[in-house]
Order: C-alpha cells, then structure tokens, then sequence
C-alpha cells in the first residue's frame, strides 16, 4: 500500500550550555559549531526527500536547524510556539548543581511524580504533553498528502513518539533524542505507521 504521508521529526544540534549541563527549555539559545554541523549534516541527509511542510518552535535553536533544512526546499517555515521545549520556570538556566543548592530536594520530587510536578512559573509534563499534541494533531491534519519535517526538542519529541505509537507518557523518558537526530514514521490511509527509524 502506498502511504499517505511521511514525517520527519528531528531534533535541533547541540547548543551553548550543553556541556554544563544548563536547564534550557523556553530559555532561548543558539546552537554551537557542532550544532550547525549536526543540522548540515541532517540536512544533506533530507536533501532529496520532497518536504511540503517544515514547522519549527519559535526558539532560534530550532528555527536555524529548520533553516539549514529548508534551503534545499522551496518551502516556508511556519514557527510554532506551540513546539517549544518544556518550560521550566524558575529552573530555566540553572546547571543541575545549582538546581540541588538553590531547590534542594525537589528533583527528588519531581521524579517521584514527574507527569504532575509542577515547577514554579513552568509546567507539569502532561501539561506539556496537552499543548504539543493539540499541536502536532493539527499539523498532521493539515498534511494534505505531502510529507511533513517538524523540527522539535528533546522533549517535544518523545512526546510526539508516545502519542503516535500510543506508548504510556509515564515512559516518556524511555525514548532517548541525541542531539541532531531523526525519526521517520510512515501514515497509510487505512491510518496504520510504520516507524522507520528512531533517534536515528
């Protein structure tokens, strides 16, 4: 059976703060030399596929890997805040070190529960999860018969893999997303996937 349409969901490259380890959810930074090679590298890969849509977050990181992308498609990137990584609050730019000394204990807490933790001024991870498949459900329903690239985040993207593969969001951690790396999922008309690949 021919299939209905693909999707190509990445990840953007590496970005400044990785090697501290830096909460960066809605914290909005760029992506290192590295991180530029991962995204060339992603996008030579992708060069002959025939991309209809590209949709990004709105955070530079991932807007420059759909940019680096697109070059070889004539097609415009739509930026959706929607997209965008989980929002830490009061986490956001702190290493996991200063996390313990200025939060003591409470990653403890937020892994005893993580799907309802709720970091202050961030989200709980099902609420997370609620705005990124309201998000993805549109995409998907918009395709019109034409593959779909969605360059996400870490985050962003094991929730998108446990609601297409109907896999429990308490195993949303089970799913690992390297920096630059690609999953393909196949849709068919009688609505049935076929995962070609993950955290490729």
């Amino acid at each position: 059976m021919k299939r209905d349409f693909r999707l190509y969901l990445a990840r953007h490259g590496q970005i400044y703060g990785f090697e501290k380890r830096t909460i960066c959810g809605f914290t909005d930074t760029s992506l290192t030399p590295l991180g530029l090679s991962q995204m060339e590298r992603l996008a030579d890969r992708l060069r002959l596929t025939e991309i209809g849509f590209i949709y990004s977050s709105d955070l530079q990181r991932s807007v420059i890997g759909a940019e680096i992308v697109a070059r070889d498609h004539d097609v415009e990137i739509l930026q959706l805040p929607e997209l965008r990584e989980l929002n830490f609050g009061v986490w956001e730019g702190l290493t996991f070190e200063e996390l313990e000394e200025q939060f003591p204990g409470e990653l403890k807490k937020r892994m005893v529960d993580p799907l309802n933790y709720h970091i202050p001024e961030g989200e709980t991870i099902l609420n997370f999860s609620e705005r990124v498949v309201k998000c993805v459900n549109s995409i998907l329903e918009d395709r019109h018969g034409k593959d779909v690239l969605i360059m996400g985040h870490k985050g962003v993207n094991r929730v998108i893999l446990c609601h297409l593969l109907d896999v429990d969001l308490t195993k949303v951690f089970t799913f690992e997303q390297n920096y630059g790396c690609l999953n393909i999922i196949d849709f068919f008309p009688d609505n049935t996937m076929v995962v070609k690949l993950i955290n490729g």
